[in-house]
């Protein structure tokens, strides 16, 4: 069975940083990809980064872009993601999912397309 645990959220002032995490268990392969989404009040999910683990690509969505990093400790089977910069705006349950394969730069911000879902964890930014 494959399982994501998400976990590093909190409460940061603007311009802090934060770093989550991603915890995958379960797979049967070794090749697939680990997405970041989220989920504002009021606002449809986001895609905000993935990384293939097999190879490292990585892909930013605009608005995190210079702020936030994606990596992958893929002897711990955990994705990264740092967060710098923090605004109001990036306030939102973060969730992780994951997909057999890889993404390419079409899809990996399209949620539909990944297997599993880990459960959300809250990242708010005070202004």
């Amino acid at each position: 069975e494959v399982q994501l645990q998400a976990s590093g959220g909190g409460l940061v002032q603007a311009g802090g940083s934060l770093r989550l995490s991603c915890v995958a268990s379960g797979f049967s392969v070794t090749d697939y990809a680990i997405g970041w989404f989220r989920r504002a009040p009021g606002k449809e999910l986001e895609g905000v980064s993935s990384i293939h683990r097999s190879d490292g690509t990585a892909y930013y969505a605009d608005s995190v872009k210079g702020r936030f990093t994606i990596s992958s400790d893929n002897a711990k089977y955990t994705v990264y993601l740092q967060m710098n910069s923090l605004k109001p705006e990036d306030t939102a349950v973060y969730y992780c999912l994951a997909r057999r394969g890889g993404s390419d730069s079409t899809t990996w911000s399209y949620a539909p397309w990944y297997d599993f879902w880990g459960r959300g964890t809250l990242v708010t930014v005070s202004s």
